[in-house]
């Protein structure tokens, strides 16, 4: 029988308060129910924040060092608990164990990150103008942060805002993907044995449009962190910026791969495969389209193609498996309309393009590997995010035509040029409009201790991750200290 879960509010496990469940099933069979979890309201959101404005008193003055202690254990037992909270991903949303097991070490390596920066939270110190007199600049935690996580990186993605957010000495209110509440009661669990205090962190689940609207208009909550549809999320920027409350956004892309002629294509063939096909397209930063130098258009076309035909699809729970299903029904439904639309554009459907139901993969949502040439950088399979397992092929002249291309949508967030020359390479840097580049490396792969995070509708210029994501959760305040015995007027006093 499918367990019944609770939200986990100040410390404890709470029923929510309207009584309605959702469930979470199993994307790889719709038949598999995982659990049933609290449809939470405006009431829910209102006890979450109160217990984490109640708590912030307390935990900003617990030292940051004490505090990265305690997500250091939090990483330790991520750690040894990594292949459970794999498992339950992957029957939760789907990819394959391969990336499950990614998802909950990059968590790991958040953890041991933030743990680290709780002994270098720097300010900065400086020389004053006036003499007797010393200058800095020291960090500030903001108070009650509101956390909304999207579904394809269920614990990367949360432990990117959640532990940053509690170093600084923040509390925390989550609300995570309804498709993926079971992986944040598992990290929630974790929060709980690495003792983290009650009321420091809560948890809420829900739909975004009631719970999550809720916490973004919630008077209490002083930040707000979103990861999502760049729609949603100018929606979140806009009520933020009614009450003048932050926000931090990251949300589309629509990232490109250029191959150019004198590229090592065995290498930009692996990296075309898992840019696109990883997590069967289903993250920011996949690669939806692949720019191809006309001399090797040809072969490397072929050679894409033949490969896309021969991933292996099924349940992510199987090792042989390369790739698992759609998130949902709505989520296929919105990739079948989009290679329609690519018909209907004159794009040449290669391979793929169809509802993969086969035998015990019936009741699953499951996509086949699709490829589109003669696609045109105005066509909309070209501009938008489709969210899944489809690439689009354009063709291109030289590496010029190629950055112009790359650069001609509305999102900037990942890209990814493979070439032997240096030169190209370092152009390629410079002018790509993105906020991240991988040079003969795919779009998809980032690093804990980087900064993440895009440019145009892909967010609103914050980082997250890196060091750059503790100026998101911190405010700046600047400190004067006057020994002098006088009153000095800074540049009035300063002035010849």
């Amino acid at each position: 029988m499918a367990g019944l879960y609770k939200n986990y509010i100040d410390g404890k496990w709470a029923e929510g308060k309207s009584g309605k469940t959702f469930e979470n099933r199993n994307p790889a069979n719709r038949n598999d129910l995982i659990g049933l979890f609290p449809a939470s309201v405006l009431e829910d959101v209102d006890r979450a924040v109160g217990a984490a404005k109640k708590a912030f008193g307390r935990w900003r003055l617990i030292p940051a060092p004490k505090r990265g202690e305690i997500l250091y254990q939090a990483g330790e037992l991520l750690r040894k608990r990594k292949e459970e909270i794999s498992r339950v991903m992957t029957r939760e949303m789907g990819k394959i164990l391969k990336e499950t097991r990614g998802d909950v070490q990059e968590g790991i390596d958040t953890a041991y990150y933030a743990a680290g920066e709780g002994r270098r939270l720097f300010g900065e110190t400086t020389p004053s103008e006036l003499p007797d007199k010393f200058a800095m600049s020291v960090r500030a935690p903001m108070g009650v942060c509101g956390l909304i996580t999207p579904w394809n990186f269920p614990l990367a993605i949360p432990t990117w805002k959640l532990f940053p957010a509690l170093l600084c000495g923040n509390t925390v209110v989550l609300k995570p993907a309804e498709d993926t509440p079971h992986t944040a009661v598992k990290l929630f669990e974790i929060l709980e044995e690495a003792g983290v205090p009650p009321g420091v962190a809560n948890l809420v689940h829900g739909t975004g449009g009631e719970t999550g609207a809720a916490l973004v208009r919630h008077r209490d909550v002083r930040l707000i962190s979103f990861t999502g549809s760049t729609a949603v999320g100018r929606e979140i920027a806009a009520e933020c910026g009614r009450s003048l409350k932050r926000v931090s956004l990251e949300m589309g892309g629509k990232n490109a791969q250029i191959v150019m002629e004198d590229a090592d294509l065995n290498l930009a063939l692996e990296g075309a495969v898992w840019g696109a096909f990883g997590t069967t397209g289903q993250r920011c930063t996949a690669t939806s389209r692949l720019i191809l130098h006309r001399e090797i258009k040809k072969e490397f076309t072929e050679m894409i193609v033949d490969r896309a035909e021969k991933i292996k699809l099924g349940d992510g729970l199987d090792e042989s498996v390369e790739m698992g299903p759609l998130i949902n029904g709505e989520a296929r439904e919105k990739v079948h309309r989009y290679v329609h639309i690519g018909k209907e554009e004159g794009a040449r459907l290669l391979t793929g393009g169809a509802i993969y139901e086969e035998g015990k993969w019936i009741d699953g949502y499951f996509y086949r590997p699709t490829v589109f040439d003669k696609v045109t950088p105005a066509m909309r399979i070209a501009r938008e995010e489709i969210f899944g397992p489809v690439l689009a092929v354009i063709e291109v002249e030289g590496f010029e035509e190629a950055i112009e291309v790359l650069n001609g949508t509305p999102y900037g967030l990942s890209s990814s040029i493979y070439t032997r020359d240096v030169a190209r390479a370092f152009r390629a840097v410079r002018d790509i409009e993105a906020g991240i580049t991988y040079i003969n490396g795919p779009t998809i792969g980032a690093e804990a201790h980087l900064p993440f995070g895009g440019v145009k509708e892909t967010g609103n210029g914050h980082r997250e991750a890196g060091t750059t994501v503790y100026d998101i959760f911190s405010e700046w305040k600047s400190v004067y200290v006057d020994y002098s015995g006088k009153l000095q007027k800074a540049q009035i006093d300063n002035a010849e």
